[in-house]
């Protein structure tokens, strides 16, 4: 539900979830499917938009016809964020283009979110390496 309320959907949150404490952590469509009580296809369209955003690896297991997904550890330190973040702000930045004048008022919301994903953009990798350093000294996560 977590998920959900950011946005995605039930079944990728519930999947997501199942991907970081699943053993093993390689699991077939099927896998997926029976530890989910879904259907195949549900897990198919899951799959995709995690894959789409970099959240789920899929690879193909020797000797199987079939796929298997899973969810790397260090996947949110790989995440770009930044470059996603980017197409938003480049998308602002046209459709302020389009009304011609960045101080009109109608621009007025779309300069407010191409500064916030602008700052965001510069900043995520700012933080992953910062976390990556911290994780390599030691220091464990805590609650803010």
């Amino acid at each position: 539900m977590v998920g959900e309320s950011m946005g995605m959907p039930r079944m990728n949150g519930r999947l997501l979830g199942w991907l970081l404490i699943c053993d093993p952590p390689r699991q077939s469509t099927a896998d997926l499917a029976r530890a989910l009580g879904v259907s195949r296809a549900s897990i198919s369209i899951a799959t995709r938009l995690l894959q789409a955003n970099g959240l789920v690896r899929r690879a193909v297991e020797p000797g199987s016809r079939g796929y298997t997904f899973e969810l790397d550890a260090g996947v949110f330190t790989q995440l770009r964020a930044d470059v996603q973040f980017g197409a938003l702000r480049r998308l602002l930045e046209r459709g302020i283009a389009i009304i011609g004048d960045e101080d009109d008022p109608k621009a007025t919301r779309l300069r407010e979110a191409r500064d916030f994903y602008a700052f965001v953009e510069r900043e995520i990798p700012i933080l992953i390496d910062r976390y990556r350093t911290e994780r390599e000294q030691g220091k464990e996560a805590t609650s803010p």
